[in-house]
């Protein structure tokens, strides 16, 4: 992986007659090839449950699967109904809660179902323990009937700000499934069912329903995956040709184009396939960045083929001279590309794996194509370009001019400017909201927002208490520590809502007091508190016994807190402050678990993952760069471009945004391997200057610019739109992970055009050889420009 010498560019010059001569047998082989690879995508599975953001050793999702095989599963959806008038409490919202009740129940998967109607409301008849549905009957009820059952649901914590909000204007009737996990479709089984009695509400009653949840929650990742896949994947097919056509002016170079792009799609998923990698929202991606960084290595080959032409080449020439050039550079460039993607392979989200290694391997095809079956291709097809001096060529003559006479204002801006953008770093901060993953055009979004904002909150945090005893839960001291628990919990300001065991025993001591509101406190006696337990449960119905809040032996007892809509960092905050309390008033160790959980602490560790993958990648590629330009200081040197996009824009991400969440994350790694393509192109052929032409420093900027110069900015141009149609993404994390490497790959094509040449001035005035220190004339500098 050698710049080309004399004796290496022979070995190419060989290899491209090689392809030219048997042209035909290579495009079969290469078709054959890819149709070999593609065939495995048929063993590619979406898996869209939000628990695959995890790594089995997250030591998050391990505890928070601990409490689910302790307690009934929380994966639930909550169908919260607004009245058009305001008031849930009337007959027919009551009715359409008890239709909506009766109808979930029957939903795929369906485990418990909770609401308003069939809240098992308690009440004393003299020594008799009565336990019945809250409402029943609706539309048969009394105004004074459902008065009462209105100030008993919002005199109940259990219901208050959970499943009816304070005014009574909001109603919810949350349902927990039980996935046996078995087919990828469930979650879609459930919310397409949900969405279906959603309809029939609204069109049967005066209401608006709306719909949020982890059930919710994991089919939104799924549609907002097909979703991309459906609109972003074609936008970039046309967006891609019509610039790359465009800017070559060739209908048989585009074609060259878009072939490449299709094989080497085909190879990158096909290969997914056989490993057995899952399409995910974040790996759904892989599709659009191979299509994108696929345009690369086609655009350096077909530009320099062009050249030829335009320069009086014949078309043989013309590919033989392109294939010369570029093959170095577009093998060490697709490495270095390679390698930046498999250093997401140090974040602690799977996806991020699979999205890295998926495009790796469809780079790893778009090398192989664009080396082998594009020359090919372009042998056979007519290409035709007039004999002249392209505009594209001038201005970069031009530009060249401009760095060679203001080389030191060049420099001394750039280091101001690089400096004053850098000090914004600090301004990001580590926070993250996965409902912020999803646009307003994802219903989720909106109706969790609505709920957040009308009913209850969004997140849950769990604890598991444990008393240390089989039926522990019934010991008043045991009770009056979670008692405690509770009440600090509900005077932080996050909580919207807290479910305990211990509002059951205040309302069962209540009740077997006959109702006297003086006894609505813990009971003292711990048989007595037992046997209120026994009761109660041998009263309540099938499917809505006390699992969700006792384990079998009743030895611990879960405490699950309704949060309202936050970043990350406060998330972390209150579960760290709950696990504190615990641990310093009551001796008991808990902590804080639940999917919000997971998602708060995921974007710290991949920060931590992908500081040592970027590393990594830096390492390997500048040895690579080191090894491949036969230069220590060049290959020192270009780590100042290579770098230096990457901090620029987080940079000016720090300024304009700020927050940095499990998308950003992955940033630095992928912009690494994509942005040093181009520092790498425009090196190999300024040391193709100085060592094959013996060009001095300023000369061989100019023949860097004439020769690579076009191409850089065609690359540049196609990857940053193909980031921008997927920045348009729906899904969250897609659409700021491809900002920021848009935005990257526009700092770095600024430094590549004006502080890398002028670095090179500045260090490199001698010749690595210690010949051709001479000037040549202009003649002379365009029969060398011609040749080479």
């Amino acid at each position: 992986m050698q710049l080309p010498q004399n004796n290496n560019a022979n070995w190419t010059s060989r290899y491209a007659d090689w392809l030219i001569r048997y042209r035909w047998l290579v495009m079969i082989a290469a078709i054959l090839l890819a149709v070999a690879a593609g065939s495995g995508g048929r063993f590619i599975t979406p898996n869209n449950d939000y628990r695959v953001f995890f790594s089995p050793q997250n030591p998050q999702l391990q505890a928070f699967e601990q409490i689910q095989r302790t307690y009934t599963k929380t994966d639930n959806i909550l169908i919260a109904i607004a009245p058009k008038n305001g008031e849930a409490f009337s007959k027919d919202i009551l009715a359409a809660v008890e239709e909506a009740t009766e109808k979930s129940w029957k939903l795929p998967f369906a485990l418990r179902v909770d609401s308003v109607s069939n809240f098992q409301h308690t009440i004393a008849e003299q020594d008799d323990l009565i336990v019945a549905d809250l409402v029943e009957n609706a539309q048969g009820l009394t105004l004074k009937q459902i008065e009462q059952a209105k100030k008993a649901a919002l005199a109940e914590p259990v219901l208050r700000n959970i499943l009816v909000n304070e005014d009574a204007s909001v109603t919810g009737i949350n349902i927990t499934f039980q996935m046996p996990q078995k087919a990828l479709d469930e979650a879609p089984q459930a919310v397409n069912a949900a969405r279906a009695l959603a309809a029939e509400l609204e069109a049967k009653y005066e209401v608006e329903v709306y719909l949020t949840g982890m059930v919710m929650l994991t089919n939104a990742f799924f549609e907002a995956s097909m979703s991309d896949m459906g609109s972003l994947v074609p936008a970039m097919y046309l967006i891609i040709l019509v610039i790359t056509f465009l800017l070559v002016r060739s209908v048989s170079a585009t074609i060259g184009t878009f072939l490449v792009i299709m094989f080497s799609i085909m190879t990158g998923m096909g290969l997914a396939g056989y490993a057995g990698i899952q399409l995910t929202p974040p790996s759904s991606a892989a599709m659009t960045i191979i299509m994108t960084l696929a345009v690369a290595d086609s655009v350096h080959i077909l530009v320099t083929m062009m050249a030829g032409l335009r320069r009086g080449l014949s078309k043989h020439e013309a590919i033989r001279e392109s294939v010369r050039v570029n093959f170095n550079p577009v093998l060490l460039t697709s490495v270095t590309t390679a390698i930046g993607f498999l250093s997401m392979n140090f974040s602690d989200t799977p996806p991020f794996h699979d999205l890295g290694n998926m495009t790796a391997m469809g780079v790893t095809g778009a090398l192989i194509f664009s080396l082998t079956f594009l020359p090919a291709l372009m042998s056979v097809l007519p290409v035709k370009a007039k004999v002249s001096n392209s505009k594209f060529s001038s201005r970069m003559d031009s530009m060249a001019e401009f760095v060679i006479r203001r080389q030191r204002p060049i420099l001394l801006g750039s280091v101001v400017l690089s400096v004053a953008i850098l000090s914004f770093i600090p301004n990001n901060t580590f926070d993250d909201n996965f409902l912020s993953y999803f646009d307003n055009s994802i219903s989720f979004r909106t109706d969790s927002e609505f709920v957040n904002n009308n009913l209850t909150g969004i997140y849950q945090l769990q604890y598991s208490l444990d008393a240390g005893k089989d039926n522990g839960v019934s010991d008043p001291e045991f009770l009056h520590k979670l008692n405690s628990f509770i009440e600090w919990l509900r005077q932080q300001p996050e909580v919207r809502h807290v479910n305990t065991i211990g509002d059951t025993f205040k309302r069962l001591n209540k009740n077997m007091h006959q109702d006297n509101a003086d006894f609505y406190r813990l009971p003292s006696d711990p048989e007595l508190a037992a046997q209120y337990l026994l009761l109660y449960e041998l009263s309540l119905p099938y499917g809505l016994d006390l699992n969700n809040q006792l384990n079998i032996s009743k030895s611990s007892t879960q405490v699950i807190v309704t949060l309202n809509d936050m970043g990350s960092v406060q998330l972390r905050d209150i579960a760290e402050r709950g696990t504190q309390w615990l641990k310093n008033n009551t001796g008991i160790t808990s902590y804080g678990v639940g999917p919000a959980i997971m998602f708060a602490y995921i974007t710290e560790r991949n920060i931590t993952g992908m500081i040592y993958g970027t590393l990594s990648a830096l390492v390997l590629i500048s040895l690579l760069i080191m090894v491949a330009l036969r230069s220590f200081r060049i290959g020192l040197l270009s780590l100042i471009p290579n770098l230096l996009p990457a901090g620029l824009a987080f940079g000016i991400w720090g300024f304009f945004v700020g927050e940095v969440n499990m998308a950003v994350s992955m940033v630095t790694g992928m912009a690494l391997g994509i942005v040093v393509d181009d520092t790498i192109h425009f090196l190999s052929k300024y040391l193709r200057a100085r060592r094959e032409e013996g060009m001095n420093a300023e000369q061989a900027v100019r023949y860097a610019f004439s020769t690579v110069g076009v191409a850089i900015i065609v690359t540049s141009v196609i990857l940053i739109a193909g980031f921008a149609v997927l920045s348009q993404s729906a899904f969250g994390l897609n659409s700021i992970m491809a900002t920021l490497t848009a935005l990257s790959i526009a700092v770095a094509i600024i430094a590549d055009f004006l502080l890398l040449p002028a670095l090179l001035l500045k260090i490199d005035g001698k010749t690595v050889r210690a010949s051709a220190t001479h000037s040549l004339s202009d003649k002379e500098q365009g029969e060398n420009y011609a040749s080479a």
